[in-house]
């Protein structure tokens, strides 16, 4: 139904900028630029999706003023030659023919400069930095820390001298007269994240002894000074804001909101046109890299937003995994009076237009993931799970066909049916047959274990029920059925084979596979089951089946809070994310859990700013996590390993958990083509690939499919 959302969808003044709405893409680094730092066909086209997707205000994220100097990722936007000119005016062009206004973050990364420390050169500073220990580095995958080295000298360290700042301060000016120049709208001045501005702001790093040091008003001289350059360079009229910290989470004497709201005031005096509300964090600890400005907690940064809009006359934007139906009301109410999106808006660039017709429903939701911005930590170009035309916009669009075909899908997860839905928006007769009597597949436990992604199997469904795609539930993939429906292609999308690997006692009753805890929890048919389960546990979760319970993942959070069949002691076999989020899930109702896993490191499979919060979650959720184990057995309601002392060591357990042993299955694709049948795999049964890689082939293919005609 349609909801509208009236006041997101108003126009709205920041400074002499007129916006069509009151929603922005927010600042982010999408490593999209050329190897100069310009801005070509990728970046032009990330952006130009976005400004057709209807958003009022695109901010370019991260436009080094001093590049490459002060630069925090291998192609990051520069605009410190005016070399640079020509490209961010094609950008600014073609969202300009959109309606949508282009502004460009003015940035120099001081402490965070990796590309200065890797280039051997100086790393610009305020003083001296208190050092911490990286404990977030554990969370790294071996094979993640090897995409990340590069050689480097030993870092040159500066703090920096009256002339670096004087140089600084010009290096600013220039840059914002070439955005003006290039027939930008406005600038946002990047004072946040502990770049350098935010350092100099910073008591905790900010030690100097100087005018720019010690008191708030000394550590905000540079700031100012800068705004007060730009604002020379651009004139009165030209729009101009900056992005401050409205706090330093974790981090011991950091910047606090007093601080912030104290900042805003000064810059409001200074003549910013808006204050962008933001955060850092103490980087030493895992879990606070999504807790500031990418937040994992909703709307995290909302009331630190409203104590510095109340000290202010002029408008403020904030951000941080706010939903739009509340974004409207906080803005009605005067909380804030922008709405900054990053990931929203890298899973559906056609979110605003869907705000302002009010098709809300039709969203395709974030599950925050993090697969976006840990890209950036691996020094990889931006993606998204859930939208695999993320930087890959003119590769992978969908295009109306004029050969159309009638393509027979066979498996409804989220791969078969996100496939479905793009071969019938190009145009192509789609039957999806499904031999479960719901849609979903894996998605679906999935959907239990981690709420987020239920959003995105609601969405595929309802995508399915709207669209032109005949679903057939029940329905088995038989040559003779296919053959029957005149279908000229098949699309395999059958999932994972996940059978019980090789393990001493693994036939016992208290032991599950991944398939018998699906089969018990959704009301799934499976014959183990009758051995491994009480009478009553049998009788429940059928019950639940056939009242349509389990087909709901959030009633089964919640009934599974007051009843689980699982005993207290739980051992989970296999560290990777089934492993990890199915321990989650079972600490948070009161079980003792142990993960045991061959693994050197927990967690693949999940991306490394979700798996950074997740182990550090399951760490105070008392979960035991114990890695690089061999000779894994399971004996009389115990399990024993070996570990990397040579230590054999057993641990009690009342149920084990087998979360390992997913392999692709392409049995059923073989199957057809022998019955001549033409045939394509994709998703889990090409290889476990999760929600990523079940959308991204499905993209692929249909993409191809386009190609081929």
């Amino acid at each position: 139904m349609a909801k509208s959302l009236t006041t997101l969808a108003s126009p709205f003044k920041l400074g002499s900028m007129q916006l069509k709405n009151r929603m922005a893409v927010m600042a982010m680094g999408v490593n999209l630029a050329e190897e100069d730092g310009s801005c070509g066909d990728r970046l032009l086209a990330f952006h130009e999706r976005q400004a057709e997707g209807g958003v009022g205000l695109i901010i370019l994220g991260s436009t080094g003023v001093s590049w490459p100097a002060g630069s925090n990722q291998p192609w990051q936007t520069s605009v410190a030659s005016d070399d640079m000119i020509p490209g961010l005016k094609r950008l600014a062009d073609a969202c300009h023919a959109h309606g949508t206004k282009v502004a460009a973050q003015l940035h120099h990364g001081g402490l965070v400069s990796t590309e200065d420390r890797v280039a051997g050169r100086p790393v610009m500073a305020p003083s001296v930095p208190v050092e911490k220990t990286p404990g977030f580095l554990n969370a790294f995958l071996p094979e993640e820390l090897r995409m990340m080295y590069r050689p480097a000298p030993e870092t040159i360290l500066q703090p920096m001298t009256h002339a670096d700042i004087a140089l600084l301060v010009e290096h600013f000016a220039a840059a914002a007269r070439r955005v003006q120049e290039a027939g930008l709208d406005g600038i946002e001045i990047h004072g946040g994240h502990g770049y350098i501005l935010s350092s100099f702001l910073s008591p905790f790093f900010n030690n100097r002894d100087d005018e720019y040091g010690g008191s708030l008003e000394n550590r905000a001289r540079l700031l100012l000074e800068v705004l007060a350059a730009v604002r020379t360079a651009v004139g009165a009229d030209f729009p101009v804001w900056v992005k401050i910290d409205s706090g330093e989470f974790g981090q011991t004497e950091g910047i606090t909101l007093e601080d912030a709201r104290a900042t805003a005031r000064m810059l409001e005096q200074a003549g910013a046109d808006g204050i962008t509300v933001s955060a850092y964090h103490d980087t030493s600890s895992g879990s606070n890299h999504s807790e500031s400005n990418i937040p994992h907690t909703p709307e995290r940064l909302v009331a630190n937003a409203i104590a510095i809009r109340q000290a202010l006359d002029i408008p403020v934007l904030t951000s941080g995994r706010i939903e739009p139906a509340a974004a409207d009301k906080h803005i009605a109410a005067g909380h804030f009076d922008l709405f900054g999106m990053g990931r929203k808006m890298l899973a559906d660039p056609d979110l605003p237009n869907k705000v302002c017709s009010g098709q809300l429903d039709e969203i395709r939701p974030c599950v925050y993931c993090y697969c976006c911005v840990s890209q950036i930590y691996i020094l990889k170009p931006v993606k998204c799970a859930v939208n695999a035309e993320t930087a890959h916009e003119r590769q992978r669009t969908v295009i109306a066909t004029d050969n159309i075909r009638h393509f027979a899908v066979v498996g409804g997860g989220p791969a078969g049916m996100e496939a479905a839905r793009r071969l019938a928006l190009a145009g192509h007769k789609v039957t999806l047959l499904e031999a479960a009597d719901r849609l979903g597949g894996t998605l679906q436990f999935a959907s239990i274990a981690y709420e987020p992604n239920e959003r995105l199997l609601n969405w595929l469904r309802r995508q399915m029920a709207s669209s032109a795609v005949d679903v057939r539930l029940g329905t088995m993939a038989i040559p003779a059925v296919l053959q029957s429906l005149g279908v000229d292609e098949v699309v395999v999308a059958t999932g994972a084979r996940r059978l019980m690997p090789e393990l001493p006692g693994s036939e016992q009753d208290f032991v599950f596979s991944g398939d018998e805890m699906r089969a018990l929890v959704l009301g799934e048919n499976a014959s183990s089951l009758r051995r491994k389960t009480t009478a009553l546990t049998r009788g429940i979760t059928r019950l639940g089946a056939l009242t349509g319970v389990n087909r709901h993942p959030w009633m089964l959070r919640q009934a599974s809070r007051l009843w689980l069949p699982l005993g207290e002691r739980i051992v989970v076999i296999g560290g990777e994310l089934v492993g990890l989020e199915l321990a989650e899930y079972l600490a948070h109702r009161g079980r003792k859990v142990t993960v045991v896993d061959e693994s050197p490191r927990s967690g693949a499979g999940l991306y490394l700013v979700r798996r950074m919060r997740l182990l550090d979650e399951l760490h105070e959720l008392g979960v035991t996590l114990q890695n690089k184990a061999s000779a894994i057995s399971i004996g009389d309601h115990s399990v024993s390993y070996c570990n990397q002392r040579g230590q054999v060591r057993t641990l009690a357990a009342d149920h084990v958990i087998v979360a390992k042993g997913a392999t692709g299955d392409t049995s059923l694709a073989e199957q057809l083509r022998s019955a001549g049948l033409s045939v394509h795999t994709i998703g889990d049964c090409n290889g476990v690939g999760y929600i990523e890689g079940a959308m991204e082939s499905a993209a692929e293919l249909v993409a191809g499919i386009g190609r081929a005609a």
